[in-house]
């Protein structure tokens, strides 16, 4: 477990934007099973959330059709929110970072690890926004 006052920042690039972040499972299914479009970000401390996740999820806030909520939590930090989220985007297996967009509590799209490594922040908020287009409209 990574301590809180390391990844706070790094927390804080997604939660001063607008996500909320989830520290336990309850929270998470709470989120998950409401009406509407959620996107999830399974925060990282590594590199590629650095260079990539976290600022294409910034860029997906700015998106002109988005999810109704956004939503985060913390790998090796928030082990019991992370563990529920993953529970929810089963059959994909662990991966952070990781980003997953539900709709009506139903998993719709994910964008996994191996899709965010070596690919820019544009290429990635690319993704999210054709998938906010195809899900997120009312």
């Amino acid at each position: 477990m990574y301590p809180e006052e390391l990844v706070l920042p790094m927390k804080r690039e997604l939660t001063s934007i607008g996500f909320k972040e989830a520290k336990t499972a309850s929270e998470v299914e709470s989120a998950l099973q409401s009406k509407g479009t959620t996107l999830v970000v399974v925060n990282s401390v590594c590199g590629c959330a650095a260079r990539n996740a976290r600022p294409a999820a910034q860029m997906a806030t700015k998106a002109a059709i988005k999810p109704d909520n956004f939503l985060t939590v913390f790998a090796g930090v928030d082990k019991d929110a992370v563990a529920k989220v993953r529970e929810f985007m089963l059959p994909y297996p662990p991966s952070s970072p990781s980003m997953a967009l539900f709709k009506d509590g139903e998993l719709v799209h994910v964008v996994e690890r191996h899709h965010i490594e070596g690919r820019s922040a544009e290429m990635i908020a690319e993704n999210l926004s054709i998938a906010f287009e195809e899900y997120c409209i009312k």
